[in-house]
């Protein structure tokens, strides 16, 4: 974890050390220059400017009043979807509050995580935790879900305080749900996780897992545009989500084609580069191309690349444009607890 540790005080750095232990070890510890030393590095300038230029990281714990973490925190928040998890410590270490990003950021479970190391009190004020009612947002974080509407995450999180909402996937589930949701597939209001884009309730929360893996080829010089163009027909045709697709594949040849390179960066996905021998040993049936054989050594790059992890091969190799493109889906389930 990317931590980053604050201490105001000898007691407060003793405790922080207590915290970083907990965490691991590795934490940056910061403190004022007056204490710096003892492992902890001084920050530049003021606390709320220092802060900004570590915002970016997995999670940031005060040691010290809440008052400071606050204010320190107050010009950087933002979203949801971006902050990072902040947690406030008391210096002699009995109480473990999460300020921002509980749920989502995973401040809530680093909090109660940080508590029984501690043998301190986690102080956990969101509604849903202290009414024992799913919290749609953790849970879709926990397991790298992409919520897709953050406005009917929050509908659903006040609703769900007041009445059961409506749940449903086109993957294996428990019979057990969680305080606050009903097994259904139709009503005004619910949430639908799946890697198609399905909307059967009147207003749909999608919940997106990543568990679809895209296979790659394309021309030389092929451009990040031509290849968005392909991978979106790809998914739109079939009905997928974008934000279900977790990685990309290709053939080692084309691991300099900016092009491709350019698309996964844009969308945040790892992408692999495979020789023809270890695609050549993905067991499966594939559309076969003596042509692509005879260039690069292997029948069918998209379809091998895609399903190189073992997923279920669901978008056959499509081509437009000197690009193609195949879809596998992983194997997934909806679990709870």
């Amino acid at each position: 974890m990317r931590a980053v540790l604050f201490a105001f005080t000898e007691r407060g750095k003793a405790t922080a050390r207590r915290v970083d232990e907990a965490l691991g070890g590795g934490c940056a510890l910061r403190a004022p220059a007056r204490l710096a030393g003892g492992g902890f590095d001084a920050y530049a300038g003021g606390l709320p400017e220092y802060v900004g230029t570590v915002f970016d990281r997995d999670a940031l714990v005060f040691v010290g009043a809440a008052g400071i973490a606050v204010r320190a925190i107050a010009p950087h928040a933002a979203s949801k979807r971006s902050d990072p998890a902040v947690l406030c410590v008391d210096e002699a270490g009995q109480f473990v509050i999460p300020l921002l990003s509980g749920h989502i950021g995973g401040a809530n479970a680093l909090a109660r995580r940080l508590a029984a190391a501690l043998n301190a009190i986690p102080v956990v004020t969101t509604a849903t935790d202290v009414n024992g009612r799913f919290s749609v947002d953790a849970w879709a974080a926990e397991r790298g879900m992409v919520i897709t509407s953050m406005a009917l995450a929050k509908r659903v999180s006040a609703e769900i305080l007041t009445r059961d909402i409506p749940f449903w996937s086109d993957a294996p589930m428990p019979e057990a749900l969680p305080e606050g949701l009903v097994w259904q597939n139709r009503g005004p209001l619910g949430i639908c996780v799946s890697v198609r884009d399905l909307k059967p309730f009147g207003e749909t929360l999608l919940l997106a897992p990543k568990a679809l893996r895209l296979g790659l080829g394309c021309r030389r010089g092929a451009t990040r545009d031509a290849i968005e163009a392909t991978i979106e027909t790809a998914l739109s045709a079939h009905g997928l989500r974008v934000e279900a697709v977790a990685g990309a594949a290709s053939i080692d040849v084309k691991a300099n084609e900016e092009g491709l390179l350019a698309c996964c960066r844009a969308h945040g996905w790892p992408v692999e580069f495979l020789s023809a021998d270890r695609l050549n040993a993905v067991p499966g049936a594939f559309t076969k191309s003596e042509f692509v054989k005879d260039t690069v050594g292997v029948d069918n790059v998209c379809e091998r690349a895609a399903a190189h992890r073992g997923g279920r091969l669901i978008v056959r190799k499509m081509a437009q444009g000197g690009v193609t493109v195949a879809v596998a889906e992983e194997e997934w389930r909806v679990e709870f607890g």
